[in-house]
């Protein structure tokens, strides 16, 4: 039990409250209990404060026009009133003084693409050095201690109440996943940052932002707003936006760690050569030269690997012990894995690209890998960002000798419609004849595996790591390794 004052909280009128516990869900209210009525897209959370003073909420937590709203219903009660400008903002801090100590070094990395594997590698990485460290993000919280999460940035009830739990288990590095709409509902205030990450902006989300100037100070605010005056901002400085974030954290004075083939990067990326099972690197750190293996596919993993790295620097690690990790990393489940391969040696690829950008990158990344075609199959996401669902069939078509467009999550809207968009940007750039449309996700993937021949190669895109598609109101189960391994069983005769 804290009082309103030990949470940093004022009430109206001076009063003051023994708080038991938080919730932002009316339902999971108990007596003496703080319930934040906050803002939403649909609906203001101050509809629901009458609920919690059923359940004797000991406090209300809500900006000024949730107070006007549930006004008659805050009169009558004995509930305390905390009225805030912010009060996600609020709820977040609150949250970090309820739930106590944090793991001592915490990093944090934002992006539209890479996060996930940045943060895994990160992970690794401590591994490696005999750290105990956990990634927490996308795939849940992964490493040393686990735990499942329902989003990649938790709400911050819930992500101050595992990070705690994370350090009463004994770790004391974590690997956050910063992700617009978190950070734009201020999920991560109150999480005190050794380091952040940038990787790079592309098409996203626009559902939820509606402009690119939106989705990008989204981003930023864990730059301006988080990561303190005297952290490092680890940062690509190949994405075009890479050196607009430079500008902006020199102007907060963070130190600087630049990653790529910029020059002005202190961990340069300064080659690379690839064959059928990973690649090599060339590379300086602070102008000396250094070379390692990666045992993983694609072009775009050593920008993942090195941003990675710096943030482990950037967060005290000694910087040649970090680059002796680097040939141990393996791939993120989800993120250019190896789901199965033919008998022939034809691979089958399995990733989380789910934009245009990603796409793209996926699947030029894999063409020093592969001797023969690439088969690609896509699709989009319903009730999300409709412009990217042309872009991402030209993304594939453009980048693919052959491309199957199919369904990926339609959610509550109709699938053909959906795979129609996708199917037009492919057809605008790729023609017909190498363009094919399956409905069913499972057909898709059988299709695609069938057409392999020596030296080629299948990327399926879209879902990653889920293990389950979202249609209409359900959730059926679906894997997409799952399903390529059964399909080249299938096709190979041993079921």
């Amino acid at each position: 039990m804290k009082s309103l004052a030990e949470l940093g909280l004022t009430a109206q009128g001076g009063r003051e409250a023994q708080i038991t516990g938080l919730a932002v869900d009316s339902r999971e209210v108990k007596p003496g209990f703080l319930f934040a009525a906050l803002p939403g897209a649909r609906v203001h959370g101050a509809e629901f404060i009458q609920y919690a003073l059923r359940m004797q909420a000991g406090a209300i937590l809500t900006d000024s026009e949730g107070a006007r709203i549930a006004v008659d219903e805050l009169a009558g009660s004995g509930a305390a009133l905390v009225v805030a400008q912010d009060p996600r903002q609020a709820l977040a801090q609150t949250a970090s003084l309820w739930f106590g100590a944090h793991p001592g070094t915490v990093v944090a990395v934002t992006g539209t693409n890479g996060k996930t594997s940045i943060s895994t590698f990160c992970r690794q990485i401590w591994e490696e050095l005999q750290i105990a460290g956990v990634n927490l993000g996308t795939t849940g919280v992964e490493g040393a201690w686990t735990h499942p999460l329902k989003h990649t940035t938790p709400e911050p009830i819930t992500l101050h109440r595992v990070m705690a739990q994370a350090a009463q288990e004994g770790i004391t590095h974590v690997a956050m996943e910063a992700s617009s709409h978190g950070l734009d509902q201020r999920r991560l205030d109150g999480v005190l940052l050794a380091a952040a990450g940038f990787s790079n902006f592309t098409q996203d989300h626009l559902d939820y932002h509606e402009t690119f100037e939106a989705y990008f100070d989204a981003k930023m605010g864990l730059f301006t707003r988080i990561l303190s005056d005297d952290g490092v901002a680890v940062i690509n400085l190949d994405d075009p936006k890479g050196p607009e974030v430079a500008v902006i954290c020199a102007e907060r004075g963070q130190e600087i760690i630049g990653v790529g083939r910029h020059p002005d990067a202190r961990l340069r990326l300064t080659g690379q050569r690839f064959d059928a099972t990973g690649q090599d690197l060339l590379f300086e750190w602070q102008g000396k030269a250094r070379q390692t293996r990666l045992g993983l596919i694609g072009g775009f993993q050593a920008e993942n690997v090195l941003l990675a790295a710096g943030l482990v620097i950037a967060a005290g690690a000694d910087p040649a012990d970090v680059f002796d990790a680097l040939p141990h990393l393996s791939t993120v489940r989800g993120r250019m894995e190896l789901a199965a391969t033919r008998e022939s040696g034809a691979a089958v690829f399995v990733d989380y690209a789910h934009t245009p950008d990603a796409v793209q990158t996926a699947l030029q990344a894999m063409r020093p890998h592969v001797m023969g075609r690439i088969v690609a199959i896509v699709g989009a996401g319903g009730d999300r960002d409709t412009a990217k669902r042309p872009l991402m069939g030209a993304a594939a078509a453009n980048n693919a000798d052959i491309v199957i467009v199919t369904d990926d999550n339609p959610r509550s809207e109709d699938p053909a419609t959906i795979r129609a968009a996708v199917l037009a940007g492919a057809v605008a750039t790729g023609g017909t004849d190498s363009i094919s449309e399956f409905g069913d996700r499972a057909e898709a993937i059988l299709r695609g595996i069938d057409m392999l021949g020596a030296g080629d190669a299948l990327l399926i895109a879209g879902k990653g790591h889920e293990t389950g598609q979202v249609v209409g109101d359900a959730v059926l189960p679906f894997d997409d390794v799952e399903q390529a391994s059964v399909a080249v069983a299938a096709l190979e005769g041993r079921i």
